[in-house]
């Protein structure tokens, strides 16, 4: 076998060197592959900017002219009238929009840490082959994926434990998700045994093995857990909106519910006369959209290499 090989490396044949035999080239690529490779391309451009128009249409409203964008109907590709940042200008000045940024980063700072730490330490235990409870205990997580107690429940829960007008009514009920927690089990799963079985030779406990050989191997899945988790806090109003009524406590989104559904622009447009207020109230609207959106819009790139990798590890291991 090794004799019969060695023609072929010599003519470019093996899968180690990469390169293309001298007979295969020139050959010209069907009709039929040309054909698909088009409506592939065009197909993926006609997603790419179904996915991407409606952020520029955003953009592209927030700095133009606000009497003629309430009269434009249609596709907005260019800036409308006079190009003017004096929505952002507005935005930026709203002493509600910095109260919901400091809000919402305290839910973050204080959430991802919490709900990535307690998730890994749940999946932890229950890859470990040792953990005699582990099925019926997975049983039940998953149970809860599919059929919950509502919404009522959880006010009462919250209510009685005294969280009522307090950040953490919206991090500490919902620190661990039953899909995460399957996501990161299984990443640890495919852990090699070798590395936990030396260390135990060593004199390592779980705690050691846990921070010193498992998360240190699982940054890819950790870094899908800190992105689910931090959307997940970043975007969510619904339950503040339930368990916060006092108006210092709003998160950044129930500001912008305010803005963009109740219309709530008063904060905006003071000391600005009649005419002026109608023609920035649109821009107002697009441009606190962009302000709200933008520091995911940033930190996913950073996370983005991560992201996929890190859940085909946790779905299709174990």
């Amino acid at each position: 076998m090794s004799t019969l090989l060695i023609p072929f490396r010599k003519r470019g044949l093996s899968g180690n060197t990469g390169t293309v035999p001298p007979k295969f080239k020139g050959i010209k690529e069907s009709r039929g592959y040309r054909t698909f490779q088009f409506f592939n391309y065009l197909g993926l451009g006609l997603l790419a900017f179904l996915t991407l128009y409606p952020m520029w249409h955003v953009l592209i409203g927030s700095i133009s002219d606000g009497r003629a964008l309430m009269r434009h109907s249609g596709f907005l590709l260019l800036p409308i009238g006079e190009i003017s940042f004096r929505a952002y200008e507005s935005v930026l000045n709203n002493p509600n929009i910095a109260m919901g940024y400091r809000n919402t980063l305290y839910i973050l700072s204080v959430g991802i840490p919490l709900q990535v730490f307690v998730t890994s330490l749940g999946a932890y235990v229950l890859s470990r082959k040792t953990f005699g409870l582990k099925n019926p205990v997975m049983f039940f997580i998953t149970f809860t994926m599919f059929f919950q107690g509502g919404m009522i429940p959880m006010f009462l829960l919250v209510r009685d434990l005294g969280l009522m007008n307090n950040l953490l009514s919206v991090v500490l009920p919902f620190t661990v998700n039953a899909f995460n927690l399957i996501i990161m089990r299984t990443s640890f799963q495919a852990v090699p045994e070798s590395l936990e079985e030396s260390a135990r030779m060593d004199g390592a406990n779980h705690f050691t093995i846990y921070a010193r050989i498992v998360m240190p191997l699982s940054k890819a899945v950790i870094a899908v857990m800190v992105l689910y988790y931090g959307v997940g806090l970043w975007n969510g109003w619904f339950w503040a909106s339930v368990f916060i009524r006092n108006r210092s406590l709003f998160p950044l989104q129930l500001i912008l519910r305010e803005i963009l559904i109740i219309q709530d622009l008063a904060s905006m447009t003071q000391g600005v006369s009649g005419d002026e207020m109608i023609s920035l109230t649109e821009a107002i609207r697009y441009a606190t959209i962009i302000v709200s959106t933008l520091p995911i819009l940033t930190v996913y790139p950073f996370l983005q290499k991560y992201f996929a990798s890190g859940v085909m590890i946790g779905a299709i291991k174990g």
